[in-house]
């Protein structure tokens, strides 16, 4: 029997997969438990021999994009539970998995789990040690207070007011309709299979939308756990190209599939893009919480906030124009690479 399903979407990821495609293999639960699903995007380099070497299912993604690549993998998926796992992502111990599962066994009320944190690695990359300082790829994201992985600046996991029991192993969470909720969903989120397909009606599954468009269609509150384990995201490494060129993606696909949204993210943060905009143009804000993060954990990846800041705000306010002018174009993933 498939215990679960790792949903993985690429596109000529061939220098990060066989890395996070190794921690699978490593994981202290029988293969014959678990199958990996590579839905590709049309990949041209190694990508393909390398999935085959670790005996994935390979499918076709016509439509290229992570969300389409992880639309097409769930309806493939026969694991009662699904791995959303990104092709960068690492799973940092053997008992990674197992942790995961045997909480969601013990609790059916439960509809998925994801780490509390990116793992600091002292040794990576920069900006991958910069984004597991601040919990998140995009300091919109934190400045906003919808992120959802712990940081060293406050302490907290998300900075949204969320009911929440500390359990000691793991936090449960109670996700309410009408509310804001975090950016859950991607680099190591787990769902039970039936609650994704049942609630995957697109082409497309964005990230947080398939909660929040569950939550308002049944008017209900949905319980969620945030296990005290973190994920590996290499996320640009020390590439300050590659995060602009990753930024720049994330921002595009936001504002060009936006007519796709399940849920109207634009109605329910207002107030964070103001807040975002204040906090970089004054500059203060955003030096105090590079020093203050220096101070709790002292690293100089810290000093990439500020210039993370202000290339998201150029790309926010570039791709805005373009989409007021209707001049916003698809990103061309034809020479994409991971």
């Amino acid at each position: 029997m498939i215990k679960i399903s790792f949903v993985i979407p690429t596109l000529n990821a061939s220098s990060v997969l066989e890395t996070c495609l190794k921690s699978i293999k490593k994981q202290s639960i029988s293969p014959k438990e678990y199958e990996i699903i590579i839905a590709d995007g049309g990949s041209t380099d190694d990508t393909l021999k390398i999935a085959k070497k670790y005996n994935a299912k390979i499918i076709k993604n016509p439509l290229k994009t992570a969300e389409a690549g992880k639309a097409v993998g769930v309806r493939k998926a026969i694991g009662k539970y699904i791995a959303l796992i990104d092709s960068d992502n690492i799973l940092p111990t053997k008992n990674w998995l197992k942790i995961n599962l045997n909480i969601l066994e013990k609790d059916k009320k439960l509809i998925g789990t994801e780490p509390l944190f990116f793992t600091y690695r002292p040794k990576a990359g920069f900006i991958e040690r910069y984004s597991a300082l601040t919990g998140v790829n995009d300091p919109y994201a934190f400045i906003s207070g919808v992120y959802d992985r712990r940081n060293y600046i406050n302490f907290k996991w998300t900075g949204l007011k969320i009911d929440q029991v500390d359990n000691g192993q793991y936090i449960k969470i109670k996700l309410k309709p009408n509310n804001e909720i975090p950016t859950i969903g991607a680099n190591g989120t787990i769902f039970r299979s039936d609650f994704l397909k049942n609630n995957l009606n697109s082409d497309y599954l964005f990230d947080i939308d398939i909660l929040a468009s569950y939550l308002a269609k049944n008017k209900k509150p949905a319980f969620f756990v945030k296990v005290k384990q973190g994920i590996i995201h290499t996320f640009c490494e020390s590439s300050i190209k590659k995060f602009i060129r990753k930024q720049n993606r994330r921002i595009t696909d936001y504002f060009y599939y936006q007519n796709l949204r399940q849920f109207n993210w634009d109605q329910t943060n207002k107030s964070g893009v103001l807040k975002f905009i204040f906090y970089t143009v004054l500059i203060f804000p955003m030096l105090f919480d590079t020093f203050r993060g220096f101070f709790h954990k002292p690293d100089i990846a810290w000093f990439f906030h500020p210039l993370a800041c202000i290339i998201t705000l150029y790309l926010y306010t570039i791709n805005t124009i373009k989409k007021r002018l209707n001049l916003l174009k698809q990103v061309n993933r034809t020479k994409w690479q991971q």
